[in-house]
């Protein structure tokens, strides 16, 4: 196995990781690529039949690689396969989803309505974790991208993830550009990994939401018929009013915990 970690910071406090695993390769390019630039890098380095990429807020259970290394090789026409993930405090995340579409904002993982109302109809349609028995891999559309294990046959058919999505939504447009070629994306809940949503990007709040509308309102235009871009200042709008009113939101809700 082969561990790359891309440095995606100009802090130099990677050091200890150097010392701890002197076998893994530390790579450091002075400066934030986001999320696809750095994976890009990552995937350069290597021709490993399997790429796993991992958030760095994650903790690989065991059994994982096995288990998920596996199914691959006993399943050629799979692209991408998508893991069970956790929360921190043991829940299921709602990591395999439907396509995003005009609902996805008011209904999506995150989003206000899904945390108060979980199994509301529309919501269920957009994640999709419960269609699968908790172990059993069922296809979906795509698979977060907090960790992932992808064919290297599939990604030099597909291309590497596009890099003007600096951060979040990258991984939808993988998958789905995966589907376009032929191959299945699955989530597969057996092998598991912890993820600790946002640990990467709690100390940056405002501009990792911006982050994820910016990519949200991309990933639009990137496969929007042309009738339909017509609507692309409607959907700026949208998206910049939810922004605010998330903003606003996390604010309020980090002023009641202090």
């Amino acid at each position: 196995m082969n561990v790359i970690v891309y440095y995606n910071t100009a802090n130099d406090g990677i050091g200890f990781v150097e010392k701890k695993f002197p076998e893994v390769t530390i790579r450091h390019d002075g400066r934030n690529l986001g999320f696809a630039g750095a994976a890009n890098k990552a995937l350069a380095e290597s021709d490993a039949p399997y790429i796993t990429l991992l958030n760095p807020d994650t903790i690989v259970l065991r059994g994982f690689f096995k288990t998920m290394l596996s199914y691959m090789e006993k399943n050629g026409d799979v692209g991408i396969a998508g893991p069970g993930i956790l929360n921190g405090d043991g829940s299921i995340q709602g990591s395999a989803r439907s396509f995003p579409n005009a609902l996805t904002g008011l209904f999506g993982r995150g989003s206000m309505l899904t945390k108060l109302y979980p199994k509301n109809r529309i919501s269920r349609a957009n994640i999709l974790i419960d269609r699968s028995n908790g172990g059993s891999p069922i296809e979906v559309d795509w698979v977060s991208g907090a960790c992932m294990v992808v064919r290297r046959e599939a990604i030099d058919q597909v291309g590497p993830l596009d890099e003007r999505f600096f951060l979040y939504w990258e991984d939808a447009d993988w998958c789905r550009r995966m589907h376009q070629k032929g191959w299945k994306v699955i989530y597969f809940p057996e092998p598991r990994v912890v993820h600790y949503v946002g640990g990467s990007s709690s100390s940056r709040i405002f501009r990792s939401m911006l982050d994820f509308h910016v990519s949200a309102y991309k990933l639009f235009c990137k496969y929007s018929s042309n009738w339909a871009r017509l609507a692309s200042p409607l959907v700026a709008c949208a998206l910049a009013s939810r922004f605010v009113l998330a903003f606003m939101m996390s604010k309020v809700a980090n002023s009641s915990k202090k």
